[in-house]
């Protein structure tokens, strides 16, 4: 009997064992300073603290919307290349021209504009109020010199390391920290809305891996 009780005990033994290791690991790191509680968590996981709070401010309504007429060939048509600033593709109201942070006023938070029959993208990053800064309106079509510029191909979508698994982003996160200003919402482009916005954490399993070089397909041998 008392063999067979302290095969019963071992299970209950072992986590206690594992609960008193942990606890005094935790002890360890806020001893050193690693677990403070005035830690900045603004970098943690490249801005992750913006996600969390973009997602507590976004309207539910705006999770759930319908993504429109938006698409990636004319998400590309907007840019000089992949991740550079996307021109202004409409007018601008001269009073705008003393306060960039007007633009913020439609694409803070996005919402329907009757004006252009469409919803309005939100940016990603409205603290910089500096819009006209890397944001500019095309006044002519005709170059300044001849060029033989070539832009480069965009990311690929869909690119998993296993059938089934989550797609890596395959852009920086430099300004595009805020993965729900892109991904959900009525402005969103169609074919990269997301319909779980509401997990939060999205880095959690999606990890940046952006394409600096061709993908080589493997062949086992």
């Amino acid at each position: 009997m008392m063999k067979r009780s302290a095969k019963r005990n071992r299970p209950a033994r072992a986590a206690a064992a594992a609960f008193c290791l942990l606890t005094m690991f935790n002890v360890l790191l806020l001893a050193t300073g690693v677990l403070a509680a005035d830690a900045d968590l603004d970098n943690f996981d490249h801005q992750g603290r913006k996600l969390y709070q973009a997602y507590d401010a976004t309207p539910e309504i705006f999770m759930s919307a319908d993504s429109g007429d938006r698409n990636l060939a004319d998400y590309y048509s907007r840019r000089q290349y992949p991740g550079s600033p996307p021109i202004i593709p409409h007018p601008v109201d001269p009073t705008f021209s003393g306060n960039e942070t007007d633009c913020l006023s439609c694409h803070a938070k996005g919402g329907y504009s009757p004006e252009f029959g469409k919803f309005t993208p939100v940016t990603p990053h409205p603290e910089n109020g500096l819009c006209y800064q890397c944001h500019a309106q095309v006044t002519t079509q005709e170059l300044f010199v001849k060029s033989d510029w070539q832009s480069i191909d965009p990311p690929r979508l869909g690119r998993s390391a296993l059938a089934g698994s989550p797609p890596m982003i395959p852009h920086s996160l430099q300004m595009r920290e805020n993965c729900i200003a892109c991904h959900t919402g009525p402005g969103a482009v169609v074919e990269i809305r997301v319909s779980h916005a509401d997990r939060g954490n999205c880095r959690q399993c999606h990890v940046p891996a952006p394409q600096t070089a061709p993908i080589a397909e493997f062949h086992r041998k």
